[in-house]
């Protein structure tokens, strides 16, 4: 990602002119990440919402003095986390109180002491722990948001130690039990106890959180049913036990991402997933219900969708 970047003493060294270099972002050739640091417009363009932001970071993080450390949502970019909804137009830092770090039109500055232990290098650039990080965003963004981050640092966990996902449940449980009556730490402790490293996708923790909120209470996830002999077995992405359904999310980009289709013809999915579907229907008797990245913007939206397929948490 570094090598998106252009730093204005860079392009003046390579003979550009000051009036270039800002008629360059006047005309849309270049985007502004922060002052003196620039990304070609086309590059931008394909960025997802993690990666812009983490151009921002990275160039704060070079200009930076000081001991402050890259934390929250920031440090969650650089541990690889998604963001939900969310494009950060500043850059998060936590430097020890009394440091000489402010806070300014694209950095905010938070002022709490960390432990050794809380802060890591992720590619050269000092930020919190995933751990911590987790603590900081499950405190602070929108419960949706967090828990994004939340169920994916729970499978970043597992996959780098093969640990029981409950050693890091209860690990985040005794942090926060530490942190008393800290700013937030209600929504935190709700967030990461609902957290759950099965979730696949940004679409699927969503989901989740919004079935919480419409009511259901006994959700599976990533279900495992018995295909037709010798086919092995399916996978369904909820199981709804209070109104004994099964839930499945997916995008667009199942049936026109060509990776995704690995060389197999959108019509060929298509037809797989609708004798699927019929597998599952058939042999356990329960209605199934796919839904959209669209349909779970909102609780209303979700239960709308849930409803036109009678569908719906039991009082």
């Amino acid at each position: 990602m570094r090598a998106l970047l252009h730093r204005r003493r860079d392009l003046l060294e390579a003979g550009e002119s000051e009036r270039s270099i800002d008629r360059s972002v006047r005309d849309g050739i270049r985007v502004h990440v922060r002052r003196g640091w620039y990304v070609d417009r086309p590059a931008f363009d394909e960025l997802y919402a993690e990666d812009a932001h983490l151009l921002h970071v990275i160039s704060v993080a070079h200009d930076v003095r000081g001991e402050a450390v890259v934390s929250h949502e920031s440090a969650g970019v650089l541990h690889g986390l998604d963001l939900y909804r969310v494009r950060p137009a500043r850059v998060h830092l936590t430097t020890a109180p009394g440091a000489r770090v402010s806070s300014g039109p694209d950095a905010f500055r938070h002022c709490t002491p960390l432990d050794a232990h809380d802060i890591v290098e992720v590619n050269g650039i000092r930020c919190t722990s995933l751990a911590r990080t987790i603590f900081d965003v499950a405190r602070t963004m929108t419960p949706e948001a967090a828990l994004v981050m939340a169920d994916r640092a729970d499978r970043i966990w597992f996959d780098r130690t093969g640990g029981d996902p409950d050693d890091w449940r209860n690990a985040m449980a005794a942090r926060i039990a530490r942190a008393g009556a800290a700013r937030g730490i209600r929504r935190a402790r709700w967030v990461t106890g609902f957290a759950d490293g099965r979730a696949e996708s940004t679409l699927e923790s969503v989901s989740r959180f919004r079935l919480h909120q419409l009511g259901f209470r006994s959700i599976r996830i990533q279900v495992p049913i018995a295909g037709p002999r010798g086919s092995g077995w399916y996978r369904v992405d909820f199981g709804l036990d209070d109104a004994e359904a099964w839930g499945e999310c997916d995008g667009a980009g199942k049936y026109l991402d060509t990776d995704l289709r690995a060389g197999r013809p959108a019509e060929q999915i298509a037809l797989d997933e609708k004798r699927r579907e019929d597998w599952i229907r058939g042999t356990t008797g329960r209605r199934l219900v796919r839904w959209e990245a669209r349909h779970v913007t909102s609780p209303a939206a979700l239960a709308a969708r849930l409803r036109a397929f009678g569908i719906h948490a039991r009082a």
